[in-house]
């Protein structure tokens, strides 16, 4: 899949180019300046009014510390997410960028593949339901449990949640290693679809409740890219929107009532073994867990305070609790892969099919020879697998 510089319009050059400097950092009068042109022209260009040379796109790919083969190249995917999110902040540091870019470059790779193998990517998404003026809790109880009810969970938990977005929704989702301040990140975009990037440095609770916090805003605010930092306040209507929501995908009101009475079976005290099982049930931290029941008047306010102040929950405690159920967590270690393992058999049926060369995929997967080859190891990419059945045409 090499270049192919004439079967690109104009206007899709520009773009490919506009979007390789944004990458760079770099502004229009910089590129001007060091090219020797026109700022005029470089604006010319990127709106695809006129068609850059050859040796124009050399000089350019050069100076956006790219290859020209990424950007001429025919099946190549060109998604906006991490401009998405540069326009969307005032400010965006260097931890935020870093996991936006990684975002946009794990969709674009995902996406590329896909086009290259013919595989087609079914999206299933609920519908939008713009936040409405008025009780904005009421409304993200309400589109919390249509969307339960939409994906035919009734009132059981939502055990994984990631399963439910990639495979019922078509939401693409990667879970990686980002910088502690950094819960997870979404983005829309009509060429990708929904796109979500979890911290793989989380405890799995916390990622559930990230995950469901980005699906309020693939409700609510669909086209507007989201940051979600470990210490946010979430003052505005939109991340109180999506808070609610995300509690109420979580624990539904009734569901938690019901099983409060199960588990509590008549006691007199509301035990640390009890908040164990809840929450385990449910799939939260602890802490969210006891703070629901405040939240539902189950319990008295305070009391994970009171907890907190007398000892805590430990894991010492709730292994004891939950036994062999205790730290299982498969994501974090698909995390620990050089690359999401749907991204790696994509990338080794490429490279088995010669769609795409060992160095092509070096590039796009951002991975060096030597990780690549053991990623085609590790899934006996050479198609002598004993166990692997013909498929019908």
């Amino acid at each position: 899949m090499t270049m192919h510089y004439d079967q690109l319009s104009p206007q899709e050059i520009g773009e490919r180019l506009r979007m390789a400097r944004e990458a760079a950092k770099l502004k229009q009068a910089e590129v001007a300046e060091k090219l020797g042109v026109a700022r005029t022209t470089v604006v010319s260009i990127e709106k695809g009014e006129r068609r850059a040379r050859f040796d124009e796109v050399r000089r350019l790919a050069r100076l956006y510390d790219t290859s020209i083969n990424a950007l001429l190249r025919t099946g190549a995917v060109v998604t906006d997410l991490a401009p998405q999110f540069r326009r969307q902040y005032d400010r965006v540091d260097a931890a935020a960028e870093k996991a936006a870019n990684l975002l946009s470059e794990l969709a674009q790779a995902e996406v590329e593949l896909e086009n290259l193998l013919g595989v087609r990517r079914t999206f299933n998404l609920p519908p939008e339901r713009p936040i409405l003026p008025g009780d904005v809790r009421a409304q993200a109880e309400q589109d919390a449990l249509e969307l339960r009810h939409w994906l035919g969970l009734g009132a059981n938990p939502v055990k994984d949640i990631i399963t439910i977005l990639e495979l019922q929704l078509g939401v693409r989702v990667y879970v990686r290693k980002l910088d502690a301040r950094i819960a997870g990140l979404f983005a829309y975009d009509e060429a990708v679809g929904a796109c979500m990037l979890l911290n793989a440095n989380h405890p799995r609770e916390r990622r559930m409740q990230t995950a469901a916090h980005e699906i309020g805003h693939l409700i609510g605010t669909r086209r507007r890219p989201e940051i979600l930092e470990t210490r946010e306040v979430g003052n505005s209507r939109e991340e109180r929107y999506a808070n609610v929501f995300a509690r109420t995908l979580l624990t539904p009101a009734s569901a938690v009532k019901l099983k409060f009475q199960e588990i509590l079976a008549g006691a007199e005290r509301f035990t640390r073994r009890h908040v164990v099982v809840l929450a385990h049930f449910f799939g939260v931290s602890r802490e969210a867990m006891v703070r629901r029941l405040e939240e539902l008047g189950l319990i008295r306010q305070g009391t994970w305070e009171w907890f907190d102040a007398n000892g805590g929950i430990s894991d010492a405690q709730a292994k004891e609790v939950l036994g062999d159920l205790f730290g299982q967590d498969a994501a974090r270690d698909d995390a620990g892969r050089p690359t999401t393992l749907r991204l790696a058999l994509l990338a080794t049926e490429a490279w088995r099919q010669d769609l795409m060369s060992e160095g092509q995929l070096s590039r796009l997967l951002h991975l060096d020879r030597v990780e690549l080859r053991e990623l085609f190891d590790s899934l006996q990419a050479e198609g002598s697998e004993p166990d692997g059945a013909i498929l019908p045409q």
